[in-house]
């Protein structure tokens, strides 16, 4: 069976920092395609980050400089660096792995930036 599971969200204040982890199990993470996803309130779901097996990696316009995406394929997992955070970055943020037809969703970890 396959699981992703985010972990490493939160509150915190504008300006701060988190990094949020999505651990793999039952697959084999370095073959996959990764992605962080963020949903905000009455919004779809945004395609934030990409981390590709040949390690290149793609941001959205609106992180790139402040966001790192991130594997250890020893641990099976999958990092978001999050520096400077904005208020406008409060969602829930969501890890996926792709592989050709193959897409597997982690169940997901709020993160709220709020003074």
């Amino acid at each position: 069976q396959v699981q992703l599971v985010e972990s490493g969200g939160g509150l915190v204040q504008p300006g701060g920092s988190l990094r949020l982890s999505c651990a793999a199990s039952g697959i084999i993470l370095s073959i996959y395609v990764m992605d962080w996803y963020r949903q905000a309130p009455g919004k779809q779901r945004e395609l934030v980050a990409s981390a590709f097996s040949s390690g290149i990696t793609n941001y959205v316009e609106s992180v790139k400089g402040r966001f790192t995406i991130s594997r250890d394929n020893a641990k099976n997992t999958v990092f978001l660096q999050m520096n400077s955070l904005k208020p406008e970055d409060t969602a829930v943020y969501y890890c996926k792995g792709r592989r050709g037809t193959l897409e597997y969703w982690g169940q997901g970890t709020q993160v709220t930036v709020s003074s």
